[in-house]
C-alpha cells in the first residue's frame, strides 16, 4: 500500500514538472507600440516570439501598402528593416507569429516619420544698403510634415515677422522659405536678426522641436558727412608740418583720393589715403584741396573740400625798369616792381638821392615817368613786407642828357689890346660829362684849340686873332654851339705896367634842377666845372 502511493506522488510531481517547465506562446514588438523616426534614418522592427520552438513569421501594413523594408526571420524572431526611413514608412505595421503547436499571435507597431534636420539658413537677398530696401530669407531645410511648422523673424528679440504653414498639404520632406523686406539703416549694422523654426506635434516624442539661427546685420552705407580736418590749421607758417585728414562715414570703408586744383586750371593727384601729410609744408603748398570718397559697394561718392594758405616771408621780389635802366631825355620809362608767389604782402617803391627818399605812387605795382629827366635819375628801390619778414631790391635808373645851361665868359673882355692874354671859360652840365673844341673860323682852314678843364687861353694876341670862335659843347646825346667874337686893337704902350699874372676864370657850374636831392646824385656825373683845360697856349698865325 505504502509502495503504491509512493509510484503516485512520483507521477504528480512529474506532471507538475512537466507544467511548470513548459511555456506559453507570447510576442512581442521592440521597440515599442509606437515609434517616431527622423527620415533619412534606419529603423529596425524586431518581431520576437517565446513559447514556440519554430515559429513562422509574416510582416504586412495593415492597408496593405508596400512594406518599404526588408524582411529577415532568425528563428524566435523577425526583423523588419528600413533603411532609409522615407515618408512611405508612415503606416500602421502588423507582424504577425505562427506556431504549430500554439496557434498565432499578431501585434501592431505604428512608425511616424518626422524631417527636421538641421538650422534654419538665412540669406540676404541682396548687400544690404542703408536706406534702401532689402529682402531678409530665411530657408528651414527638408521638413515634414510641415503642416505643423512655425517660422519667426526676429531682430534683437523682437518679432519682426511670423509664419504658419497649417495648411500646408505637402506629402514629403521640403525646403520651406519665409522671406521679409524691410529698409536697413545705420543702426541696424551689427545687430542680430534671427530665424525660429517649431515644428511642435503633438504626441511626437523627438528633440529638437525648436531650431533657430542668428546673423548680425551688416548694412552697407555712404560715403555721409565727409569733413576735412587740418592738423594744426589751415593757416599755418612755411616749413611747418601740415596734415589734412579725410573723414567719412561708409560701410564698407570708403576709397579715398585727393587732389589740389592748382592755380593753372590743372588738377593734381595725390596718393589714395585717408591722411594727407606735408612734413615741411611749403608756399606752394597752398591752395585747394579736394578730397574724394568712394563706396565700391554702394557706388557713391562724396566730397569735402579746403583752403590751405601757407604763409611765407617776402620772396622773388623783383624791381624791373622798361625799357633800359639807361635811358635818354623825354624817353618813356616804367618801373615795375613786385613780389611773386607771397600773398598780404605790401610793395613799395620808393626813390633814393642821398639821404632824401620819395615814397612814389604806383598802380598795380607799376611807376611810369613819361618824359624822362635828368631829375628822374637816381636809385630806386622796391620793398615787399609782411608780417614774417622783407625783401628788398634796388636799381639805377641812369638819364642821359645832352649839355644845358651852357655859359661862356672872356677875360678880360672880347675886345682887347694887342699882346694880352685872352682867357676863355666855358662851364655846363650834362651825362655824360661834355667834350669842348673852340674853333676859329678861317678863311682857309679851320684851327681847332684844346682847352684845359674847360678852359681856353690866347697868349699875346695879335691882330691876327682877330675873329670869331666856335664853342662847340657836346656828348654822346647831343651838342651846343656858342658863337664868340674877339677883336683885338693897337698895342699896349707899357707893357711892364701889364699884368704878368693871367688870371684862370672857372664859372661856377649853374645846373637849373629844382630839386636839392637831384644835384647831389647827379653832380658826380654831370656837374661841368671846368672840366677841360689847355696844355699849352697855342698863337694862331695867319
Amino acid at each position: 500500500m505504502l509502495k503504491k502511493m509512493g509510484r503516485i506522488n512520483q507521477a504528480v510531481l512529474i506532471i507538475l514538472y512537466v507544467l511548470i517547465t513548459v511555456k506559453a506562446f507570447e510576442m512581442e514588438i521592440i521597440p515599442a507600440s509606437r515609434i517616431v523616426v527622423q527620415i533619412g534614418e534606419m529603423l529596425v522592427l524586431t518581431c520576437n516570439t517565446t513559447g514556440c520552438a519554430s515559429p513562422s513569421f509574416s510582416w504586412r501594413t495593415q492597408i496593405d501598402h508596400p512594406l518599404g523594408g526588408t524582411v529577415n526571420n532568425y528563428g524566435t524572431y523577425s526583423t523588419l528593416t528600413m533603411n532609409p526611413v522615407s515618408v512611405e514608412n508612415s503606416h500602421d505595421y502588423l507582424c504577425t507569429a505562427f506556431c504549430s503547436e500554439k496557434g498565432k499571435k499578431e501585434k501592431s507597431i505604428t512608425v511616424e516619420p518626422y524631417s527636421f534636420p538641421s538650422d534654419p539658413v538665412i540669406e540676404i537677398s541682396t548687400s544690404l544698403v542703408a536706406g534702401e530696401p532689402a529682402t531678409v530669407i530665411c530657408k528651414i531645410p527638408d521638413v515634414y510634415p510641415s503642416d505643423h511648422l512655425e517660422v519667426l523673424l526676429m531682430k534683437e528679440g523682437h518679432t519682426l515677422h511670423e509664419k504658419y504653414f497649417f495648411d500646408d498639404d505637402s506629402r514629403n520632406k521640403e525646403t520651406k522659405t519665409v522671406t521679409y523686406s524691410f529698409n536697413p539703416t545705420t543702426e541696424d549694422i551689427g545687430k542680430e536678426i534671427t530665424c525660429v523654426a517649431k515644428l511642435a506635434i503633438d504626441g511626437m516624442d523627438f528633440e529638437p522641436k525648436e531650431r533657430f539661427t542668428s546673423l548680425k546685420l551688416n548694412a552697407n552705407f555712404g560715403p555721409q558727412n565727409t569733413i576735412i580736418t587740418v592738423s594744426p590749421s589751415n593757416f599755418t607758417v612755411e616749413g611747418n608740418p601740415l596734415k589734412l585728414t579725410c573723414v567719412t562715414e561708409s560701410n564698407p570703408p570708403a576709397q579715398v583720393v585727393w587732389s589740389k586744383h592748382l592755380a593753372d586750371g590743372n588738377i593734381e593727384h595725390f596718393i589714395e589715403n585717408s591722411v594727407l601729410s606735408i612734413p615741411h609744408a611749403r608756399f606752394t603748398d597752398s591752395g585747394l584741396y579736394v578730397c574724394e570718397v568712394i563706396n565700391l559697394v554702394t557706388n557713391k561718392t562724396e566730397k569735402a573740400t579746403v583752403d590751405i594758405f601757407i604763409q611765407a616771408p617776402p620772396k622773388n621780389t623783383t624791381l624791373s625798369i622798361f625799357p633800359s635802366s639807361v635811358v635818354k631825355q623825354g624817353e618813356s620809362v616804367t618801373i615795375s616792381c613786385t613780389s611773386a608767389d607771397v600773398p598780404a604782402v605790401q610793395i613799395t617803391l620808393r626813390k633814393k638821392i642821398g639821404d632824401v627818399i620819395t615814397t612814389l605812387e604806383t598802380e598795380d605795382g607799376k611807376y611810369t615817368i613819361d618824359k624822362a629827366q635828368l631829375k628822374d635819375a637816381g636809385i630806386y628801390e622796391c620793398i615787399s613786407i609782411n608780417k614774417l619778414g622783407k625783401q628788398s631790391q634796388h636799381i639805377v635808373l641812369d638819364v642821359k642828357v645832352p649839355p644845358q645851361n651852357i655859359t661862356v665868359l672872356v677875360y678880360p673882355s672880347e675886345n682887347v689890346k694887342e699882346g694880352e692874354n685872352v682867357t676863355i671859360t666855358c662851364s655846363t652840365y650834362s651825362n655824360p660829362p661834355s667834350q669842348m673844341v673852340l674853333k676859329k673860323v678861317h678863311q682857309e682852314r679851320e684851327i681847332i684849340l684844346p682847352s684845359v678843364n674847360g678852359t681856353f687861353t690866347l697868349y699875346n694876341v695879335t691882330k691876327n686873332d682877330t675873329g670869331k670862335y666856335l664853342l662847340d659843347v657836346f656828348n654822346e646825346v647831343g651838342n651846343n654851339i656858342k658863337v664868340i667874337e674877339i677883336a683885338v686893337i693897337g698895342k699896349l704902350e707899357k707893357r711892364h705896367q701889364m699884368m704878368p699874372l693871367i688870371i684862370a676864370f672857372s664859372c661856377t657850374t649853374a645846373i637849373a634842377i629844382p630839386v636839392v636831392a637831384i644835384l647831389i646824385y647827379v653832380s658826380r656825373k654831370a656837374k661841368i666845372n671846368g672840366s677841360y683845360s689847355l696844355v699849352k697856349a697855342l698863337r694862331l698865325k695867319v
